[in-house]
């Protein structure tokens, strides 16, 4: 075969026709692609998220339902000053572009302040560690109510009047008096830590022993 008849016969319309056909296929192929990922992500298409900050949950359904968008509760948190049912956060942030259908997951203010569970501290740490404790957790700390016994040392829990327990929920709101040893005990004010100067030598006398207390008696 020269080299006429080879390019000859490479240049055939029957072979020229099956590579269109095939170039012609590969190009809708990945157009047929491109078009199907488009639709799919709606690319360069987004919803922003509107702001849902300190707004009413109910009122918020309504405005992401006009979106195209959802709603749903993920975790509630309690600020005072707020509005029962209010948003306190949002997620996605404010300004974001998503997809239509999306779920925005929101955390709402509590209708009532949260209780939490008392530490293990009466009878069993000091008056320092107790506030410690009680204050890491959220708790406002009264100046402590002096009772009997050993300084500084935590006997009890005051709440609004009356004595609480270790493992009793409280609201955060109620402030908390700790009931503290004042290193004495009864009525006396007699000081338990305090050690007298004859303590261990109530068997000797003033006299330091030398002196007979006792006369001797003779029969008559």
């Amino acid at each position: 075969m020269n080299v006429k008849e080879f390019f000859g016969k490479l240049f055939s319309p029957y072979l020229c026709f099956h590579l269109l056909a095939m170039a012609a296929v590969v190009i809708l192929i990945v157009v047929g692609i491109n078009v199907g990922l488009s639709i799919y992500t709606k690319h360069g298409v987004g919803i922003p998220v509107p702001d849902l900050k300190d707004m009413d949950y109910n009122k918020a359904d309504q405005l992401l339902q006009q979106d195209g968008l959802k709603i749903a509760v993920s975790d509630s948190g309690y600020v005072k000053t707020l509005p029962a049912n209010c948003i306190l956060a949002q997620s996605p942030d404010y300004g974001t572009k998503v997809k239509e259908g999306r779920v925005i997951y929101v955390t709402v203010n509590s209708p009532s302040s949260p209780t939490i569970e008392i530490p293990d501290i009466v009878d069993n740490s000091s008056y320092r560690e107790a506030e410690a404790k009680l204050k890491s957790l959220g708790f406002n700390v009264l100046p402590a109510k002096k009772v009997a016994g050993e300084k500084d040392w935590v006997y009890g829990i005051l709440c609004r009047g009356r004595r609480v327990a270790n493992g009793d929920r409280i609201s955060i709101e109620y402030p908390l008096t700790l009931m503290v040893g004042k290193g004495t005990y009864d009525d006396q004010d007699v000081d338990i830590n305090y050690v007298g100067p004859d303590a261990g030598y109530g068997n000797e006398t003033q006299s330091g022993g030398d002196v007979d207390d006792f006369q001797e008696v003779t029969a008559p």
